[in-house]
This record gives structure tokens, sequence and C-alpha cells, in this order.
């Protein structure tokens, strides 16, 4: 232990001011050493939020173009626009291991359970495996066309889009295009 004749030399030596300049730039490279790892963090998140909405935009756009690529073909539709909305986004299911391990004794019966994602290593970073992607499920769907005020055009068309996409044909609406 330093003695306390020491400790007063030295701080005569150094000086009081240096020294508690010394402490408190210390503590400043401390308290700003912490917020870095939470931003990277909170960086990662957005770019798997960003790159997860990116996606289910690219879906929805790929699926409204198959739509109207489709409906065109069809007797009496004319120029039609589409517009599908999605109950949720991309979802990705991963691999995870359940090692199981069962134990008896007399007196006591006991079960473990554990879960591990398993992972893989991708770009240099370990990511988890995924097993496969669930695409966004539709939740409804907006045509228009020109064709729309015939009754015999909507059924064809919410028929179509009822067994493109597995939904109800309530959640169809099919609207007559404006002239221009």
């Amino acid at each position: 232990m330093i003695d306390k004749k020491k400790l007063q030399n030295i701080i005569e030596t150094i000086g009081m001011k240096k020294i508690l300049l010394l402490l408190a730039l210390g503590i400043c490279l401390m308290v700003l050493s912490f917020p870095s790892s939470k931003k990277n963090n909170d960086q990662e998140t957005e770019e798997e939020t960003k790159e997860t909405a990116d996606s289910t935009d690219a879906y929805v756009k790929k699926q409204e173009a198959r739509l109207v690529k489709a409906l065109k073909q069809v007797d009496g539709v004319g120029k039609v626009k589409v517009m599908i909305t999605v109950k949720s986004s991309t979802e990705a299911v991963i691999n995870k291991d359940t090692p199981y391990e069962e134990s008896t004794s007399e007196d006591e019966k006991s079960v473990k359970e554990d879960e591990e994602t398993i992972l893989v290593e991708e770009d240099g970073k370990k990511v988890p495996y995924v097993v496969k992607r669930l695409e966004p499920e539709v939740e409804g769907v907006v045509v228009v066309a020109q064709g729309g005020g015939n009754d015999i055009v909507n059924k064809n068309i919410v028929d179509a889009v009822s067994v493109l996409f597995h939904i109800s044909s309530y959640k169809v609406k099919v609207l007559k295009m404006e002239d221009s």
C-alpha cells in the first residue's frame, strides 16, 4: 500500500488540478465507451428491420405485377391496376437443436429440455441457420379495372384473386377504372 507521505508528495509534484483533470478524463472515456456497443446493436436491429421491410415490399410488388399480368389476359378486364395488403412481413424459420435428457431415481424423476439456435458462419459473422422463409400472408386486394362495371367481369376477377391468394371473396374489391 502507498504511504500517506508518498501520496502527498505525488499530489504536490503533479498538482491537484492535473490529477482531477485526469480523473475526469478517465470517467468521460469510460462513459463514452458504453453507448457505442448499444449503437451497434441498434444499427444491426435497424438494418434487419429494413431488410425485412424491403423483402416484404419486393414480395408485394412482385405479386402485384404477376396479378396485373394475369388479369390483363382475362376477357373484358382491359387496363388494370392492383393493390395488395399483407398481414405481416417475411418471416424466417430458424433451425433449433433441442437436446432431451431424462433421469430417474427412486425418489424423483427429472426431465431437462433445452433449446439452442444452430448458427452458421456467413461473411465472417455467425447467423442463425434458416430452414425456410415464410412469405407474408395476403390480407386484401383492390383491383381497379376498365371492365370493373360489368358483373360477370367482376365475378371472374374476384374468383381469380381468391384462388390465387387463398383469401375469401369479401377481401377482394373490384372497382371500375375512371375513363380518361
